[in-house]
């Protein structure tokens, strides 16, 4: 990442992800790589997570709360210089939408421009040079994270943000992943295994490989920092599954991040370098 670092300055990097834990399993790696290399890491969420899945007896507290809490936690794993809510609440990713909790509303039903216009005057006050979104699935469909992607491609309009990485997955590596691991590891019934093999993207769409080996235990940590979400009444939680890996089986899997940017010359090669490119 520091080959295309500017002379006496620095790159900003806003990481900008629907819930408390994303950030730690989607784009931790990166965000800790480019820390370390003297650049400044921004961490917003657009919801407080507070209908995520836990144990019951979290959930009796403010989980809402808790999460942002451990997403602090987590950013000071990564050396993230800022954390920002922009105030939504989880809007959850069962078939049914809550009503709104009082003094906040479900992120899916905030207008785009609304909240687009907040987070561009983030991008705007950091002077961001690269925002890291979603892809236009949400990786696998959860509707706080299509709504991800579609504020993210405004506010970078808006804020006239130079670039956008979509974090993804290649879609073939995951599967095949996914139904290694189920032969040793049973998934909660409402894993959708065959839904979440035909999430993410192509591997022809993949644009960004980046190489985030070295920061692998940092992401680990930002993974141990989502406490309340490897907890669970009588079942195991995905999180808590991957935090039992052994470290060089989980540096193996972990050690690398996909991105896809829509304005990727036609063409180019795969990236190394978020940064690369930028004037």
């Amino acid at each position: 990442m520091t080959t295309s670092r500017p002379s006496g300055g620095r790159r900003t990097l806003v990481a900008f992800h629907a819930h408390p834990d994303d950030e730690a399993l989607l784009t931790a790696g990166t965000m800790a790589k480019a820390a370390a290399a003297g650049h400044r890491v921004v961490l917003v969420l657009a919801t407080n997570g507070d209908l995520g899945l836990t144990d019951s007896a979290t959930r009796a507290r403010d989980l809402g709360a808790q999460r942002l809490a451990e997403a602090r936690r987590s950013a000071d794993e990564l050396g993230v210089a800022r954390v920002e809510w922009l105030g939504y609440a989880d809007s959850g990713m069962g078939p049914e939408l809550y009503a709104d909790p009082p003094g906040r509303t479900r992120f899916v039903r905030a207008p785009v421009a609304e909240a687009a216009q907040r987070l561009a005057v983030l991008l705007r006050e950091e002077s961001a040079d690269v925002l890291l979104s979603y892809d236009a699935r949400g990786g696998y469909g959860h509707r706080d994270h299509v709504r991800v992607h579609e504020v993210a491609a405004a506010a970078a309009r808006l804020a006239g943000t130079p670039r956008v990485l979509e974090a993804t997955i290649p879609r073939d590596l995951l599967a095949a992943a996914v139904r290694l691991s189920a032969r040793v590891y049973r998934y909660p019934p409402e894993f959708d295994i065959e839904g979440f093999c035909s999430a993410f993207s192509a591997r022809r769409d993949i644009t960004h490989r980046i190489d985030v080996l070295r920061f692998a235990a940092a992401k680990r940590a930002a993974m141990r920092a989502h406490a309340s979400q490897a907890l669970a009444d009588g079942a195991d939680r995905t999180l808590a599954a991957f935090l039992r890996i052994p470290r060089p089986a989980y540096d193996l899997i972990f050690g690398r991040e996909w991105f896809r940017n829509p304005a990727h010359p036609a063409g180019a090669g795969v990236a190394r370098d978020i940064f690369a490119g930028l004037p």
